[in-house]
């Protein structure tokens, strides 16, 4: 399999070259040049498959043999360890936990697969990486939690200052060691702004090998794709239409849900569901994609105004517009409806939504409103213990159970780097860590 730019066809590379370089020179994002079906028989027999033999299925047809089997095993074992089970809420509505990993969010599947497939590729040349990585929350603490002690890999976490939780803060900047934080005075667009032009920066990459961690990286998104068969596998009518509803920011976790229909999953549909950072929603009312400066919600995962992984998805369908609307529709959903959302979902269901996914379930309601045929799968990104403080007075914070992996971090010390939101100080910082 190859992998190609976005903005460059004829620009192909291995899987390994891919996943280590992040970016292709031309700041496009790497794509497979073509997604592989999975027969029929597959999916008539998909309930006998255990998650980690399907991770590994759907991963050997992106990866072919640039990792032999048995080291392929090793890291799907190490990468898929805990469970992703879906929720019932009601007759068509249903929720599944994908928070149930090290750093509590679902970004654990997509950076622990990362990490063991990077380590795999570095040891074989010996070869020293550093690794950015732009976090509006959680992508950060997956990164860290993955890549903490890895030998030959150094990381640096832009997230963007005062705009996560308080525990969030925490998973990003308590680690040491390989891991350092990087406070930036600005948004998440900033972080990423950043991030993207140090791929791009001719002097940083002759001294400096970068690779990236973000879902620019497709590393993260074959291994997003895992847990939509997992989730599908699990619900009991399979005549039934099914939505998956997709809490959306930057957009990998959704580009990975189109992976696995390409791949034959039968998803009728996919929601994306925003908060108030509505660029996607408003593309597919006027065909026009108009990134802004993305604005602070209790979702903060979530905000974000130019998300990278559109250009996949406009990739994916040839830039066909009236394709992109068919498969997927999308719900900007206000704080007040957020807000709602948390209180209805712990009254109706006793079940209690972190900010990001009662946008998803808000989402849903609004879209079985105008079709009740359907179910809908909401992913629960992330366990609302994380925002303990953005849910003070929506709910009793007394209800929600802090699990040990968060109280870890809680008496810990916030160490970051603090930088304004330009390129020659982030350049500044990293040839002077690296003694240049």
């Amino acid at each position: 399999m190859k992998y190609y730019s976005t903005k460059n066809q004829k620009l192909k590379v291995s899987f390994r070259e891919a996943v280590l370089k992040g970016l292709p020179p031309d700041n496009g994002l790497y794509m497979p040049e073509e997604i592989p079906r999975l027969p029929d028989t597959f999916y008539k027999e998909l309930n006998h498959y255990s998650f980690r033999e399907i991770a590994l299925t759907v991963a050997r047809l992106f990866i072919g043999n640039e990792i032999e089997e048995s080291a392929l095993k090793k890291i799907i074992e190490q990468s898929v360890y805990f469970p992703a089970p879906v929720i019932t809420l009601s007759s068509n509505r249903y929720y599944q936990e994908l928070f149930h990993g090290p750093s509590l969010a679902f970004k654990d599947f997509g950076a622990g697969f990362m990490a063991q497939v990077m380590q795999y590729f570095l040891s074989q040349k010996d070869q020293e990486t550093t690794i950015l990585v732009a976090t509006s929350g959680d992508t950060g603490a997956a990164v860290a939690t993955g890549f903490y002690n890895v030998p030959n890999v150094r990381v640096f976490i832009l997230y963007p200052s005062g705009k996560v939780s308080q525990l969030q803060e925490l998973q990003l900047t308590t680690w040491g060691n390989n891991i350092t934080a990087i406070e930036v005075n600005g948004v998440f667009d900033d972080c990423q702004a950043l991030v993207k032009e140090a791929f791009l920066d001719e002097y940083l990459n002759k001294h400096i090998n970068l690779s990236a961690a973000n879902s620019i990286n497709i590393a993260r998104l074959i291994p997003q794709s895992f847990y939509y068969f997992e989730g599908y596998k699990q619900l009991e009518d399979q005549t039934k239409p099914t939505a998956f509803v997709v809490p959306s920011g930057n957009f990998g976790n959704l580009t990975a849900g189109l992976f696995a229909k390409k791949m034959g999953l039968p998803v009728s549909q996919f929601i994306a569901a925003t908060n108030k950072n509505d660029t996607f929603p408003q593309y597919l009312k006027t065909g026009k994609f108009s990134p802004r400066a993305s604005e602070t919600t209790i979702s903060n995962a979530m905000d974000v105004g130019n998300p990278s992984n559109f250009s996949r998805i406009t990739d994916l369908y040839c830039s066909t517009w009236n394709n992109i609307t068919a498969d997927i529709k999308a719900y900007s959903i206000t704080e007040e409806e957020t807000i709602k959302t948390i209180q209805d979902t712990y009254t109706y269901y006793n079940y209690t939504a972190d900010p990001h996914g009662a946008v998803g379930i808000a989402a849903l309601n609004k879209f079985l409103t105008q079709n009740p045929k359907y179910r809908g799968v909401v992913l629960g990104t992330a366990h609302p213990a994380k925002f303990l403080k953005e849910m003070t007075g929506i709910i009793d914070k007394n209800n929600i159970d802090i699990p040990s992996n968060l109280l870890f971090f809680k008496n810990k010390q916030k160490q970051s780097i603090k930088i304004e939101p330009m390129f020659k100080e982030l350049k500044k910082l990293l040839l002077n860590m690296h003694n240049f």
